[in-house]
């Protein structure tokens, strides 16, 4: 009997594996299309009273970008989130439907045929990482290449001519590019893989603060090395006054810290530092400085008879948009001026697609920021879950900081939204972020999961 017993195998524990669910991504990406080529041509009729004679060449080329990046997903990433391509394929399309919108208003200087282009380039790259990155974990052994790669690229536009006031393009000839688009991406797998491999040092080891148990600072040989590559990196972005990919990568490293370490005391320590951080810059540098008097006083320019800044027409817009809108292609947004299509874009929406459309608008970004959170929460591996993390957090702060912006809660920065703004970096940039989000939670899915019964 005892033989008998010590030989029995202990019984399997029974699993199962989510759904797959690319048919309901094949769904959600026709409705996508869609509804862009429902906004193309909404477009055309409020200002020709005709339907554009490129409607259906647009309808065609993103449906095949959005079935090509389809078939990609389901043939090497079976178990990927349903809900992340057809987020960023409806938010592209939307964005090149107001980009278009815009362009009728500026014949002269038309956006939506390069932006076209850039969405290509960026999908192609969504393919190509899907495709070839079979293992998110294979980036971690890449932390520190990715760290100098990323410095690289923010200290090579120093050398190039200001633009607005800030030195972060690179242009040559009539192609710019845009490296710290590309920068946050590989700042966000160091900061992954560092955090990932030395969360225990820095969750358990060094000094509290007096009276502040929750804080405990970790070693200088733990915390020292990414203090050091944050501090060079926000610094470097200060010399460019480029303030809002400064304030993005503060947030990055503050909430990669709380989640590596699950110490509060970080996010307190963070707020601090970012309002001392605020007020330093916009006290001494001249282009912030004049920003915050912007937004502290945004009608400021109409009460000294110069008529309404950026901001003040941002704001009108907004109040002109009412609860639905005034209807795609009936607003007067282009008066924003130079930045109607990139930094204020937002504004456009506000005015056309109303108060409804705008919160149509955020609630699509805080469902895809919340699938990657939730594909990160699933993983077994910390660096996979901090990539994961940091990744979602870069889109949200993005909406965060620009929202803000153009609605006159924070100072402007200068940044472009996720998806719908005029810029060929920003496009491509997110695409590799949704695709890398596609590897992780298609790792996370695929997990088996042992049953209640288990």
């Amino acid at each position: 009997m005892a033989g008998t017993s010590a030989g029995t195998a202990p019984p399997a524990v029974p699993a199962v594996r989510v759904p797959r669910r690319r048919g309901t991504e094949l769904t959600l990406l026709v409705v996508a299309v869609l509804l862009s080529v429902y906004g193309y041509c909404a477009v055309g009729l409020a200002k020709n009273d005709t339907v554009p004679p490129g409607a259906a060449g647009y309808g065609a080329g993103l449906g095949v970008l959005a079935l090509v990046a389809h078939l990609a997903v389901r043939f090497r990433a079976p178990y990927a989130d349903p809900l992340l391509l057809p987020i960023a394929v409806l938010l592209n399309g939307l964005g090149l439907v107001l980009i278009y919108r815009l362009d009728l208003e500026t014949p002269n200087d038309e956006a939506a045929p390069a932006q076209l282009i850039w969405s290509t380039a960026g999908v192609g790259l969504f393919i190509a990482a899907v495709l070839f990155l079979r293992d998110h974990r294979v980036l971690q052994r890449y932390a520190y290449l990715s760290v100098v790669t990323a410095l690289i690229l923010m200290i090579v536009p120093i050398f190039f001519p200001a633009v607005n006031g800030a030195r972060i393009w690179i242009r040559a000839g009539g192609f710019s590019i845009q490296p710290g688009e590309f920068a946050k991406i590989l700042l966000a797998v160091f900061f992954a893989s560092y955090l990932a491999a030395n969360r225990n040092a820095l969750a358990y080891t060094g000094r509290t603060l007096w009276r502040f148990k929750r804080l405990q600072l970790p070693t200088g040989r733990v915390l020292g090395p990414i203090v050091a590559i944050w501090l060079l990196s926000v610094g470097v972005l200060v010399l460019e006054r480029d303030l809002g990919t400064s304030l993005l990568f503060f947030g990055l490293f503050v909430i990669l810290l709380y989640v590596a370490t699950g110490r509060i005391g970080w996010i307190a320590v963070g707020l601090l530092l970012a309002v001392l951080g605020a007020f330093a810059v916009g006290s001494l540098e001249p282009h912030v400085h004049s920003r915050v008097e912007d937004w502290l006083h945004p009608f400021a320019s109409i009460d000294a008879g110069r008529g309404p800044n950026q901001l003040a027409q941002s704001l009108f817009a907004f109040a002109a948009g009412g609860m639905l809108g005034t209807g795609l292609g009936l607003g007067h947004s282009i008066l924003i001026g130079f930045a109607a299509k990139s930094d204020f874009i937002l504004a456009t929406a506000g005015e056309e697609l109303g108060l409804s459309g705008l919160c149509a608008i955020f609630l699509l970004y805080a469902l895809l920021v919340e699938r990657g959170f939730r594909a990160g929460l699933a993983l077994r591996d910390s660096f996979g879950r901090l990539l994961a993390i940091g990744l979602s957090s870069i889109l949200a702060l993005q909406v965060f900081v620009i929202a803000g912006g153009v609605m006159g809660l924070i100072p402007l920065t200068g940044m472009a939204m996720p998806f719908l703004a005029q810029g060929g970096s920003s496009v491509v940039t997110n695409w590799i972020i949704v695709a890398l989000l596609i590897r992780v939670s298609d790792s996370a899915r695929s997990q088996p999961v042992p049953t209640e019964d288990a």
